[in-house]
């Protein structure tokens, strides 16, 4: 199944939806049109139980996104305390997405990409990957695209980025060294990589799978007392409801991961 949108490709097959980012002449920075189409994609696929597992990539040579359209722009309300973050659009588990998140991260990944990026479950990328954030250096203040890292990366490589602008870009080793992305790939290789991953997640139970997301990010924003007993209450919902027994479960061919 193909769907029509303007700014994005989604095409659903096999339990797997696969989002495009599709403005690679802006290098697939978001403008209003975005964020609407992907407040109506997350919705699809928070909703739509055919979908098991979501795809984020990006069409073009040069960049997963560069962040918001700095031409385009888009719709900010004139009374400050009433304006929309762009990651109430952008972002799956704002938007209560629980069925898992591979983005497939080429080119460079700048500003308000990270807004997708953060919120991703499995992150890999391509060997020519550049991970930066260009507001410092124009005058404006980095904070959500930074916070968001911080659950992904140690204090000190959030604010380094988040700092020096466009004076550093963050190499696909060392995103990789301090677990920023679990894999780094040749570029051509990055595509199918993340369509074998997101197969394999799709290949499970889903209630197991989309219940694990929730209770781990759930903890996230827990106090470690509460990290301990609350995710107790999800196996003990879900473990009963399309529980496989132990030996019918598949045992597939594992691979050791570097």
């Amino acid at each position: 199944m193909t769907e029509s949108y303007e700014t994005v490709r989604f095409d659903v097959a096999d339990h797997v939806a696969t989002v495009t980012l599709d403005r690679p002449e802006r290098l697939n920075s978001f403008n209003q049109k975005m964020l609407d189409e992907f407040r109506d994609i997350w919705s699809r696929c928070r909703t739509d139980d055919d979908i098991r597992v979501v795809v984020l990539r990006a069409s073009g040579d040069r960049a997963f996104s560069t962040g918001v359209d700095r031409v385009d722009g888009r719709d900010r309300h004139t009374n400050p305390w009433s304006e929309d973050d762009p990651g109430f659009f952008l972002g799956a588990k704002q938007n209560r997405v629980w069925k898992p998140l591979i983005a497939a991260v080429h080119g460079m990944c700048a500003g308000g990409a990270f807004y997708w990026v953060n919120e991703a479950d499995v992150v890999i990328c391509s060997e020519d990957a550049t991970f930066f954030d260009p507001h410092t250096t124009y005058g404006m203040v980095s904070a959500l695209e930074p916070a968001g890292m911080l659950r992904r990366m140690p204090f000190g490589e959030a604010m380094r980025i988040a700092l020096f602008g466009l004076d550093e870009r963050m190499s696909p080793a060392r995103a990789k060294e301090i677990g920023f992305v679990s894999e780094v790939l040749p570029r051509e290789q990055l595509w199918d990589r993340a369509a074998e991953l997101a197969g394999r997640l799709a290949a499970k139970p889903p209630l197991a799978v989309q219940g694990t997301v929730k209770a781990v990010w759930d903890s996230m924003s827990m106090s470690a007392h509460a990290a301990r007993e609350i995710p107790l209450q999800y196996p003990q919902l879900g473990n009963s409801v399309g529980k496989l027994d132990l030996k019918s479960a598949p045992r597939p061919e594992w691979e050791l991961r570097d």
